[in-house]
């Protein structure tokens, strides 16, 4: 009687406290996690006034097992850091968070803590390996599955028309749930996405990279019901899903920047400072710091803020939001955006706080750089350099820069053409598991790879011979399938919708209908390459030999206790005459091959012609 008579006193306590806007970053978490020390940012609306009357703000939680250890003011009234401590035998629950300040009657704020989702590690933040495909799409331009959010009331950019390269188009993830199968039948595991956070900037939104809250998925994709909903459909079907995150920099309408919580949460200049792009000061034994500084804590563009990671409160705020996307969207990898600009002792940090939380979690950052030491630099690699970073792979433009795009646009010579792919993979002794490099023909920052390649059929079939047989993750931009082509001058022309993604397009990649008769080879044979690499334990997991070229013939192998595949690319001008008899470390015992595109069987001799790459698949 005594606990019944206590509980009805206490909700009608309740019934007496106000009810306040406020908003709490993160949004729920979790019981039962690792990470459960959990740092609450606090914001109340400007009209019931300041949260933080000096020491004398208390803050209690109705739970006698969650605690509130400590309480922040910040510089900024309408902000206080909570401390949530959440013992390992709390249940889920939601909890009241209750607020007494002086003058002002108590109020709270429901806190809910969820069950945490079954099967971690098989279901979702399984990792993203050299045993999977990706594929790069951006929502606003892939496919537009639901007209009612083209446009979203209250939303600063209410732009949408289709011939504007640099307004919306509409596209978002229920097109991108419909066209699943599509994907799958492709030889694709992973879908890669441009940022789906809330972008609520006026202009150039279709990119996603100028996050406006971190706890939003944007309402013109669809919002938290499509993300999942997409996340659900990837996981049945056995794929996985990478989200893009960007820990560098938000968008300048983030409420965290136009009402921000302290000074100090971002990098203040006294004139707008860009950072010099540059990643040698990082690393060279000879900098200034202020290169450094300028490098790290310059703003990437006049619209996008550089975060003070080394603020204590960022940090917990970048890091658990990271740990958040992994558990409410079953996210299984990473692609880090902009990574160098990052302070990367915090990168550090992160990458650990998510792999101690997902032991299987994988990640790889955004690191254009020129030459593989630079790019090494920020990786898990062999260099003796005082820094040593926690980061598993980078975004490999040393293998597309320096690799395939001069071995198949340069003529052939002591250091140029396919020289320097061969030169290129030899430096792969700096990282300690190149592997984990995802390899690539363009993104959706570059020219698109058939334009790059001169829209030369040939040249096209060898890249992504190359690429679905080189070793690391291989990772292609949409369309390139069938033949979309665009330069970068403006980037807009690399942003083009898919064709087959809107009502009435006239040519349409998903059915084939209008495709040429070139795009429609391109991407059979691309389907091809990509479903033979999903069954060869060879060419997934396998090791990988190289031999020196000879006059624009560039030999390499992939192979296993169960597997051996021979890569044939000629890129002379002339054909060459091939002899199991020179690659014997690899072909002896063998004694035929199979074109695993074409299905023809060669004997150990056999002729390639020039400009053409063969995948065969060794027979005893």
């Amino acid at each position: 009687m005594k606990k019944i008579l206590l509980s009805i006193l206490f909700v009608f306590a309740f019934c007496l406290f106000t009810f306040s806007q406020v908003t709490v970053f993160p949004s729920n978490w979790w019981v039962g996690m690792k990470h459960n020390k959990v740092q609450l940012l606090l914001k109340k609306d400007k009209e019931l006034g300041a949260f933080a009357r000096g020491i004398r703000t208390s803050i209690i939680t109705d739970s006698k097992d969650v605690k509130i250890n400590n309480i922040s003011v910040l510089e900024n009234a309408q902000y206080a850091i909570a401390d949530l401590t959440i013992p390992s035998n709390v249940k889920p629950c939601s909890i009241n968070i209750i607020f007494n300040q002086p003058d002002i009657k108590p109020y709270y704020i429901k806190y809910e803590l969820k069950p945490r989702r079954a099967n971690r590690g098989k279901d979702f933040a399984q990792g993203v390996t050299s045993e999977d495909f990706v594929y790069l799409l951006m929502p606003e331009r892939f496919s537009n599955g639901d007209k009612s959010n083209d446009r979203i009331a209250g939303m600063l950019d209410q732009s949408l028309d289709r011939d504007s390269m640099y307004l919306r188009h509409g596209g978002d993830l229920q097109g991108v749930t419909n066209h699943l199968d599509y994907l799958q039948n492709l030889g694709v595991t992973t879908l890669w996405m441009t940022p789906v956070l809330e972008n609520n900037q006026p202009n150039r939104t279709e990119h996603g990279y100028a996050f406006t809250n971190h706890y939003s998925i944007d309402p013109r994709f669809g919002g938290v019901t499509a993300y999942k909903k997409l996340s659900d459909e990837l996981h049945k079907r056995g794929m996985k899903l990478m989200q893009d995150a960007v820990y560098n920099h938000i968008g300048d309408k983030h409420i965290l920047f136009t009402e921000a919580p302290a000074k100090d949460w971002f990098h203040q200049w006294d004139k707008f400072t860009k950072t010099s792009y540059k990643d040698q000061p990082i690393y060279d034994p000879y900098s200034s710091a202020k290169d450094r500084k300028i490098t790290q804590d310059g703003w990437f563009t006049d619209q996008m803020p550089d975060w003070n990671q080394n603020n204590p409160y960022v940090a917990n705020f970048l890091i658990q939001n990271a740990i958040w996307s992994v558990e409410e969207f079953g996210v299984d990898g990473w692609r880090i955006d902009t990574y160098l600009y990052n302070d990367l002792a915090f990168m550090n940090r992160c990458n650990k706080a998510l792999t101690d939380e997902y032991p299987k979690m994988t990640m790889f950052g955004e690191t254009w750089v020129h030459g593989v030491p630079s790019q090494a630099y920020y990786t898990e690699n062999n260099l003796n350099t005082k820094f040593k970073s926690n980061l598993q792979g980078a975004t490999d433009f040393q293998t597309l820069f320096y690799g395939i795009q001069p071995a198949l646009n340069e003529k052939f010579g002591w250091t140029e053409g396919v020289n320097k792919l061969y030169t290129t993979l030899a430096f792969d002794y700096l990282y300690k598991d190149p592997n984990r490099n995802c390899i690539m023909l363009d993104n959706h920052d570059l020219p698109r790879s058939f334009t790059s390649f001169g829209e030369d059929i040939a040249k096209m079939k060898m890249a992504f011979a190359w690429l679905f047989t080189c070793r690391g993750i291989p990772q292609t931009y949409y369309g390139s399938e069938v033949l979309m082509k665009g330069g970068t001058n403006p980037d807009g022309w690399v942003r083009l919708d898919f064709p087959g993604g809107w009502e009435g397009d006239k040519k349409n990649a998903f059915t084939s209908e209008g495709l040429t008769t070139d795009e429609k080879m391109m991407q059979d044979y691309y389907k091809t390459l990509a479903n033979f690499r999903k069954k060869s334990s060879a060419i997934k997991t396998g090791k990988m030999m190289q031999y020196v070229p000879q006059d624009g013939l560039y030999v390499y192998f992939r192979y296993d206790a169960k597997q051996t595949i021979m890569c044939v690319m000629n890129t002379d001008e002339k054909q060459h005459d091939i002899s199991f008899d020179d690659y014997d470390e690899r072909t002896k015992g063998y004694t035929k091959a199979t074109d695993i595109v074409t299905g023809k069987i060669s004997n150990n001799k056999f002729t390639i012609p020039a400009k053409t790459m063969w995948v065969l698949e060794l027979v005893k």
